[in-house]
């Protein structure tokens, strides 16, 4: 019972939250009883659009609380990944280059060419960070197809279960929306030609092996990474610490 309230207290701060979190230690023991009162309002409140007996509320309301919610923590982090700079100096999801190139990047390093290599890495965030914007709309559409079965599936789950939700609809979608922006940014930067001069240089070096990469999926997939990353660990943490309330919706369920 204990851990079941636990998680259902996680959906509570998930609602009010997403991506806004405060100090556990400011949060009491009134979250946990909200968390407990919104059970037994759900439980009670019978079909989708039935009202709770504790809180008054529809779960209709409550399931529109938490895609609310959701959706500007998504839009969040988004923002935050898209600006310049968001991949590029945030050490949890900077995009180094390709496995295939670390030993070029280390034989040019050595060589007093390390620049080159660094060249090419500034480019490869600068079009995560462009790419990142397609997100936005897909996220919007997952959330949008959420129901209320979802919603508690994801409230019930793991600390990474509404991570997980996310990747599933999203993953294919943002795939193919982000490969293109990744590969016409990196035209645009000039990463091509910084990694012909990269590689030109590095053929210059004696008894090197041939190497080959694919900038574009690289790119794309560690992008993507960076996004679920931050959904992940916000998620884990809305899970454990209360949050604003930020909108009369959010305000009127969990009064």
């Amino acid at each position: 019972m204990k851990k079941q309230l636990l998680r259902w207290a996680g959906l509570l701060a998930a609602a009010v939250l997403m991506w806004n979190p405060v100090p556990l230690a400011q949060a009491g023991t009134d979250w946990l009883n909200q968390g407990t009162k919104l059970l037994d309002s759900m439980n009670s409140g019978g079909g989708s659009g039935t009202t709770g007996s504790v809180t008054g509320l529809s779960t209709t309301e409550i399931t529109a609380g938490l895609k609310q919610a959701l959706e500007k923590g998504a839009v969040a982090v988004v923002n935050q990944l898209s600006a310049q700079n968001g991949f590029n100096l945030d050490s949890n999801i900077h995009i180094p280059l390709p496995d295939s190139l670390a030993s070029v990047k280390s034989l040019l390093s050595s060589a007093g060419f390390g620049g080159l290599a660094d060249d090419v890495e500034l480019k490869l965030n600068r079009a995560a960070e462009a790419a990142t914007p397609k997100a936005k709309s897909l996220f919007l559409d997952a959330i949008t197809q959420m129901s209320f079965d979802d919603a508690k599936s994801i409230l019930n789950g793991a600390d990474d279960a509404a991570t997980r939700y996310f990747k599933e609809k999203m993953s294919p979608g943002l795939t193919a929306a982000m490969t293109p922006v990744v590969d016409n940014t990196l035209a645009q930067v000039g990463a091509v030609q910084a990694y012909d001069t990269m590689i030109g240089q590095y053929k210059g070096l004696p008894f090197v092996p041939d190497v080959k990469a694919n900038l574009t999926a690289h790119t794309v997939q560690k992008a993507m990474d960076g996004i679920f990353y931050y959904l992940a660990r916000e998620e884990k943490a809305i899970r454990q610490d209360p949050a604003k309330r930020t909108t009369q919706l959010l305000q009127k369920v969990f009064k």
